[in-house]
């Protein structure tokens, strides 16, 4: 039995979204050498997550770390990191 696709709103699934990103970036570089990709893909992606997830809990820390799989004090640190706090 095949899985079911999970979509974004838009009926795209994310990974294609952030496929089609990264596409983009690499012919944008123009020649210029690709450095610390997966550092500035996390960056670009965990904040607006955290933000999301916490408007959607209310500000409730504990729901909102249950929602991402997060320790809550994970959760605390990275909301400190981004100054979400």
């Amino acid at each position: 039995m095949a899985t079911k696709k999970k979509y974004n709103g838009e009926g795209r699934r994310l990974s294609d979204l952030v496929a089609k990103s990264m596409q983009k970036y690499f012919k944008e570089l123009d020649g210029e050498k690709a450095t610390n990709i997966y550092q500035m893909v996390l960056k670009e992606v965990e904040q607006p997550l955290l933000e999301t997830v916490m408007k959607q809990c209310k500000g409730n820390k504990t729901l909102a770390s249950k929602i991402l799989g997060l320790n809550r004090g994970t959760l605390r640190t990275k909301l400190k990191d981004y100054n979400l706090l």
